[in-house]
């Protein structure tokens, strides 16, 4: 694998882990005790820490990243493990062939 495929992938699965992470830790100013500012709404977040998400979303998307490196080289799962539309086992009656579905 390239090092560009490498960083882009990485970069794919930070992005990924950041919106997974993002509500954990969080909240309002009511559950607080913190006094609202006018028109704010009421599901604002009182303690939005960007950093420790930040911190957070790194951690989760290493690991995520490390084990999808790791099935990349030693091919764990394949894409014929996990083939969705593979063709159905078919009987031939005359001219007429069935496909068999389970």
């Amino acid at each position: 694998m390239e090092w560009t495929s490498i960083i882009a992938i990485y970069l794919l699965f930070w992005v990924m882990a950041f919106m997974v992470v993002l509500p954990f830790g969080i909240k309002t100013h009511d559950e607080l005790g913190m006094a609202k500012i006018p028109g704010q709404a009421d599901s604002a977040p009182g303690n939005f820490r960007p950093g420790l998400v930040a911190i957070r979303a790194t951690i989760v998307s290493a690991i995520a990243f490390g084990l999808f490196y790791l099935n990349y080289t030693n091919g764990w799962i394949t894409t014929e493990d996990v083939d969705l539309f593979a063709c159905a086992p078919s009987v031939t009656m005359g001219e007429r062939t069935l496909l068999l579905l389970y």
